[in-house]
């Protein structure tokens, strides 16, 4: 990961904004005890991820700095728990709000659509010639979110 892009700031996800993601490693440094977000210090981001994603050959190391982005990787990784025929993908994204001003503060809000996926959905929907056996409802059904976490306030 030396020479990978990080993200750490939204100024720097941006370059992956709306973009689909797949999430390789999720790295906590922040804990959940009794669903409640614990860290050492405020400036610490709550943890870290390694993404393959769309339109990008390298890997991408970015830090997670929003409690609920974070509480709800946390769900999913360590609770939940994640199959071997399971993946999780991510869109990180400041322009599906459902309010117009939100925007303008959204560094207040959570930016991540987390959704736990089949194995291969991310290839599916990023290289059309991926599995060109699958067609149709076939396709659609490996491509198609298992268990789907947005915030509230976003519309997609």
């Amino acid at each position: 990961m030396s020479n990978s892009k990080i993200l750490r700031k939204d100024n720097e996800w941006k370059e992956i904004e709306d973009k689909f993601c797949k999430v390789l490693e999720f790295n906590p440094i922040a804990l959940v005890k009794n669903s409640q977000v614990i860290t050492s210090d405020k400036s610490t981001p709550y943890a870290s991820v390694i993404l393959r994603c769309e339109g990008k050959q390298e890997k991408i190391k970015g830090y997670i700095t929003h409690k609920i982005d974070f509480f709800s990787l946390w769900q999913i990784f360590k609770e939940r728990k994640v199959s071997k025929a399971e993946e999780v993908n991510i869109v990180w994204t400041t322009k599906q709000y459902k309010y117009f001003f939100v925007k303008y503060i959204s560094v207040l809000f959570p930016k991540l659509r987390i959704m736990v996926c089949p194995k291969e959905a991310f290839e599916l929907l990023t290289d059309l010639n991926f599995r060109t056996d699958l067609t149709g409802k076939k396709r659609a059904m490996a491509e198609m979110p298992i268990l789907d976490l947005k915030p509230d306030i976003m519309i997609v």
